[in-house]
């Protein structure tokens, strides 16, 4: 009887490590793992903030922010594209600021027709120029939002819409769902719409202060896997001390291949290109990326270029090998010891960044405005490039070892592959220098000989 009491304990824990583990194979089979952590920005996100000024007959009007916290990611043209999913039957009367792309069908309603019927509207910014009694503050750029450390006074984007056939009351009001936000493309996973403590605003005299009748909060976190399948950048590498040119890793980005993807990247000398710089034949066979080894839009070329007594001194370039992209308002992070002890910057902007206390070793580098801060589709233009120059701290300081070149290096927010480490261009070997001094001194013997002999 005892034997078959554990033989029974015996299976039933054996069904439940199965069943735990047959819990967590689902879990992972449902949950889609999308890290959106980055380490050079542990806190930052784009948070939605739905501040509802006033009430209606039927529903309320609500002021809708978006804030970019990030401090080197920005959202470029076309923009964003906020949408959501209404908790009841609500409709949008009116806007301003922004704009639904689908009004829906509205055919149930006489008289005035709202704006929009869809139970999940997608909401556009309104561009430039907008009529000012269609405007709202921080509204109409098309939905550009430059990043929080780059340009903090155009870092968020606002509209203003009026909800009917809603709630009347803090108590029956019911938040959005399923919020989703393109920037332009995916990228981006929303949280729930939380309940916050309302919004108080200061009046431009800053004498008195009002509050929202209700607030609620959702955060977006910006992941590049979803953003991208592939990268999007990629580093070389190069210096002075050394003759080899680390290009980016051959297939970084995407291959060429002519006979399962026709058309995938275009040659500086291909007949065609002219009509893609023109922008005629637009069509999913057109290329885009200019074919190279590593595929790549973008190649960050990080170039070790001089040494001096006390200083180092570095030369960067951006090179765009898209066809068909500007990049606007760029900028580039770099992570480097030596950022603690730079010197002075050409051409570009800098700015500290210091995601962890005590630790200054990430820069972020931008183009001066009017000047460098548009980076052109690829041709002869398609470059920006600048020099940094840095102090030598001599208890760190070494060009051995691959130590000259940076750690990691993002283009837009989104991480560039690095070569491998073991192909960095190094110092020269000690064995290396030991022969070519043998080498030298057998030569310097030599000449003194022949000098000797011909005097004699």
């Amino acid at each position: 009887m005892e034997s078959v009491c554990l033989s029974s304990t015996g299976s039933i824990a054996k069904l439940s490590s199965f069943a735990i583990l047959l819990v967590f194979l689902l879990s992972c089979s449902t949950f889609t793992c999308t890290e959106a952590y980055d380490p050079l920005d542990p806190t930052g996100n784009i948070t939605i903030k739905w501040d509802i000024i006033s009430w209606t007959p039927d529903g309320y009007v609500a002021v809708v922010t978006m804030y970019n916290f990030q401090q080197y990611r920005h959202i470029q043209a076309p923009g964003w594209t906020l949408g959501w999913t209404w908790a009841k039957k609500e409709v949008i009367w009116s806007m301003m600021g922004g704009q639904t792309t689908d009004q829906g069908d509205c055919s149930k309603f006489k008289g005035v027709t709202p704006h929009c019927c869809r139970k999940d509207p997608t909401v556009v910014d309104l561009l430039p120029g907008t009529p000012y009694n269609q405007q709202v503050a921080n509204c109409c750029k098309g939905g550009v939002l430059n990043s929080w450390a780059q340009d903090p006074t155009n870092a968020a984007s606002s509209f203003q819409v009026s909800v009917g056939s809603a709630g009347t009351t803090n108590k029956t009001v019911r938040v959005p769902k399923n919020f989703t936000l393109k920037a332009p493309g995916p990228g981006y996973t929303c949280s729930p719409a939380k309940i916050v403590r309302p919004t108080k605003f200061i009046t431009s005299d800053k004498r008195r202060v009002t509050q929202a009748l209700m607030t609620w909060n959702v955060t977006c976190t910006y992941s590049q896997f979803l953003a991208s399948k592939t990268p999007t950048c990629c580093v070389s590498l190069s210096s002075f001390y050394n003759d080899t040119i680390v290009n980016c890793p051959t297939c970084t980005c995407g291959c060429q291949n002519n006979k399962t993807d026709p058309g995938s990247c275009v040659d500086r000398d291909s007949p065609y290109l002219a009509s893609v710089v023109s922008g005629q034949g637009k069509n999913l066979n057109t290329p885009l990326v200019q074919c190279t080894s590593h595929m790549c839009p973008i190649r960050v070329h990080w170039h070790v270029k001089l040494n001096y007594k006390e200083y180092w001194r570095v030369k960067v370039t951006i090179t765009n090998f898209n066809y068909r992209m500007n990049y606007t308002q760029w900028n580039l992070v770099v992570q480097h010891p030596n950022f603690d002890n730079l010197t002075e910057l050409f051409s570009f902007y800098y700015k500290s960044l210091t995601p962890y206390a005590g630790l200054n070793d990430t820069a972020m580098l931008w183009g001066v405005k009017f000047y460098n801060d548009f980076l052109s589709t690829a041709g002869p233009l398609g470059n920006v490039q600048s020099e940094i120059l840095f102090r030598k701290d001599k208890s760190t300081f070494t060009f051995d070892k691959g130590w000259a070149f940076p750690r990691r290096i993002y283009f837009n927010g989104d991480n560039c592959v690095m070569p491998p480490p073991d192909s960095y261009p190094w110092l020269p070997n000690a064995s290396s220098q030991l022969i070519f001094s043998i080498l030298y001194t057998v030569l310097v013997i030599l000449a003194s000989l022949a000098v000797l002999l011909s005097q004699a």
